[in-house]
């Protein structure tokens, strides 16, 4: 391959032909008086300067280089390549150079690298295209999309998608709706207790089911890893609620027995059905019997008992009649599962409470009572009265404890019988125990019922009055009081022709 020649299409000059110019130039310089050569006189035939032979290419003949005049000197300086200006390609074919073959000695004189990068610029084939970049870019597009749509995927879903079990669930599971649940809370609990899959599973499967909306606090036994459909099925079953314990007023721990026979459960008797429910197969029941056993055994102070009540409710007669009276009236939730000690204390934790915002505390008692005598007379005031005469009724017993006079409540006497409160006769009367009130003085040594906010806040605060007697004189249960004893004769008299005694 033949090498190129040098960019810009400008060629070097030969330094040989370079230097004979420049030697004649000196000469000249240095020898002002030397004639010029002779020249040959013109002959017939000879073709005038700058004209072709006939059928041959006109040749120009390049201009004589400048005379330059230098100083005489012994060193000529030599030029740099800067200022070397290489004659234009068409000058240089011209005669007078005709004869300077050297410059094809520098046909080589470009160097290899410059002949390659050119010869590889010319002839440079068209590049293949890269089939593993496209590859890549398809791969990457792909996965920009995949990762668009799984965003879009999760966002539908976190909106609009919810996870669900299917069927009815399998183990048992204890579950508390609290009082002031929403459906949300309830399904992000039922959520979080492994029943069902998803809060909205609960909340889309509830919607427009109004028992939902009419759900009670309390323990529910649900099934694990149930549908939305079925957990909101089972949790509106009445059946399904267990745990409920309703304390009302007037009741002892004590059952008792009515007249015709039937048997009035005591708080002992309720609280061991609050405790029962089946929970795969196995029952968690507690007894009543249990129940007793605990409170006599049990610590008054770890069980909650307030710190007023702990020295006088430790006299009592019997120890399982210790939380006579401590206990408050309402509903209450029993966990299923609960041991004794743990169902009393919870009972009586919620109770201390209740009776403090029913006004009865260290700072607020009955005029010249203790906290806990007044919680004695506040029971007693539960079983003599009618809600209407509460207050009338604590004035007659704070007037009759204030002239040492017996209390003789019919109440406290049967108390000790487990009957309800009724008219004693003369046997019951004449039987001595710590309750009866016909033959004591004073306060019975515990409360003997479950007082209501309404009987402790008639003790905490009784009306003024001067009653020392009292008879039920009308069926509905509202009593006749009386200040002497005459009046009471003849209010006792009216109860007869009423047929209430």
């Amino acid at each position: 391959m033949e090498a190129a020649g040098p960019p810009s299409g400008r060629r070097r000059a030969a330094p040989e032909v370079a230097e004979a110019g420049d030697s004649r130039r000196r000469r000249a310089a240095l020898e002002p008086d030397a004639e010029p050569p002779l020249r040959r006189p013109a002959q017939p035939g000879d073709r005038a300067a700058g004209v072709p032979e006939p059928g041959a290419e006109p040749r120009r003949r390049p201009p004589a280089p400048p005379v330059r005049e230098e100083p005489v000197t012994d060193v000529i300086p030599a030029l740099s390549p800067a200022e070397s200006v290489p004659a234009p390609q068409d000058e240089l074919e011209g005669d007078e150079y005709a004869d300077y073959d050297e410059y094809d000695d520098y046909a080589d004189y470009d160097e290899p690298e410059y002949d390659e990068e050119y010869d590889d610029y010319d002839e440079e084939p068209e590049k293949p295209r890269k089939k593993g970049k496209r590859a890549l870019g398809w791969v990457a597009a792909i996965a920009v999309i995949a990762l668009l749509a799984g965003g879009a995927w999760y966002g539908f879903n976190k909106f609009f998608g919810y996870d669900d079990f299917e069927g009815a669930g399998t183990d048992d599971v204890v579950f508390q709706v609290e009082d002031g649940d929403t459906t949300s809370a309830i399904g992000a609990k039922l959520t979080t207790a492994g029943v069902v899959a998803s809060s909205k599973a609960f909340v889309k499967a509830g919607e427009g089911n109004p028992k939902l909306a009419r759900i009670q606090h309390g323990f529910y036994v649900m099934k694990s890893h149930m549908s939305g459909a079925s957990a909101v099925d089972r949790l509106t079953t009445p059946a399904s609620r267990v745990g409920q314990l309703e304390i009302r007023p007037y009741t002892q721990f004590d059952d008792i027995t009515q007249p015709d026979g039937k048997v009035t459960p005591g708080v002992f008797s309720l609280m061991a059905k609050a405790s029962c429910a089946q929970l795969n197969g196995k029952s968690t029941c507690i007894s009543a019997d249990d129940l007793r056993k605990a409170v006599d055994a049990a610590d008054l102070k770890q069980l909650g008992v307030p710190d007023w009540a702990i020295e006088p409710a430790n006299k009592a007669d019997r120890k399982d009649r210790r939380l006579e009276g401590l206990i408050a009236p309402g509903l209450y939730d029993v966990k299923p599962g609960s041991t004794a000690p743990e169902i009393l204390g919870q009972l009586v934790h919620s109770s201390a409470e209740a009776i403090q915002n029913a006004g009865l505390s260290p700072q607020g008692t009955g005029p010249g009572m203790t906290p806990y005598q007044t919680l004695i007379i506040a029971s007693i005031i539960e079983r003599e009265a009618v809600k209407a005469d509460f207050g009338k009724l604590s004035r007659v017993i704070y007037n009759r404890l204030k002239i040492n006079m017996r209390l003789q409540m019919d109440s406290t006497v049967n108390y000790v019988l487990d009957r309800p409160t009724l008219l004693t006769d003369e046997a019951d009367r004449a039987k001595s125990g710590a309750y009866n009130t016909y033959r004591n003085t004073g306060l019975p040594p515990t409360p003997i019922s479950v007082p209501s906010a309404e009987a402790i806040q008639a003790a905490v605060k009784p009306p003024a009055g001067d009653w020392v007697y009292f008879v039920k004189c009308e069926k509905n249960g509202l009593s006749c009081f009386a200040v002497t004893n005459d009046e009471h004769n003849q209010n006792r008299e009216l109860a007869r022709q009423r047929g209430v005694i």
